[in-house]
């Protein structure tokens, strides 16, 4: 596939609802433990993709480890209907067959996955697969171990398990797996949410005149 084939990645909030989340997260009114953008935006992908949607009563007090101090009503229903945007256009682009525009630079530059924005993000995401993890892996765990692999990798979530250290040695490998991940968010999204067409069933080719009737030689 060529560079104009593959689809470009789309943001799922502009720069100012972005900065708008930024500015509450980072916030004293919001525990210290809570998630913070790169790990909310982790988090609500995982959302998106999820095998069955999760109800906002379970995620919101995960992602902000509580409930935030609000300054009034409207400010909670401002904030919440950001984050519940951010999801919701998720879906939509992935509903499309679009990948996801990741807010990070997509390398490591030589770093460990979990000191870089790309370990956060990989990090929140898992937070999200964790809230409904028998959902993930109930109907092919070894399919979902294989696709949830690189987040799990990157994350850094996994460093004291042996094979995971292993893994995590190889810079090469690390480095192709941010490249891809838009592209793993999809095939996630694709596995998860896009049920298999059923096959249609073929028509039956009918054979050259006298094809299947043996005749005798006379």
């Amino acid at each position: 596939m060529s560079d104009t084939d593959t689809p470009q990645p789309q943001p799922l909030l502009d720069d100012e609802a972005l900065d708008q989340l930024d500015d509450f997260l980072e916030s004293e009114r919001v525990d210290a433990d809570a998630l913070d953008l790169i790990g909310a935006h982790g988090f609500l992908v995982a959302l998106a993709v999820a095998p069955s949607d999760v109800p906002a009563a379970t995620w919101v007090p995960e992602l902000f480890h509580g409930e935030p101090a609000f300054a009034d009503d409207s400010e909670r229903e401002a904030t919440l209907a950001l984050l519940e945007q951010l999801r919701h256009n998720a879906i939509q682009v992935l509903e499309g067959g679009g990948l996801p525009e990741l807010p990070f630079d997509m390398e490591l530059g030589g770093l460990a996955p979990e000191e870089t924005p790309i370990g956060d993000w990989c990090a929140g995401f898992m937070e999200g697969v964790f809230l409904d993890e028998a959902a993930w892996f109930a109907e092919d765990e070894e399919a979902a171990a294989t696709m949830l692999l690189p987040f799990m990798l990157l994350s850094g979530l996994f460093a004291d398990e042996p094979d995971m250290a292993e893994l995590a040695t190889d810079g090469q490998r690390l480095e192709r797996l941010v490249e891809q991940l838009p592209e793993l968010v999809l095939d996630l999204y694709l596995h998860y949410r896009v049920p298999p067409e059923t096959p249609k069933p073929k028509p039956r080719r009918k054979g050259p005149p006298g094809r299947g009737k043996k005749t005798r030689k006379k």
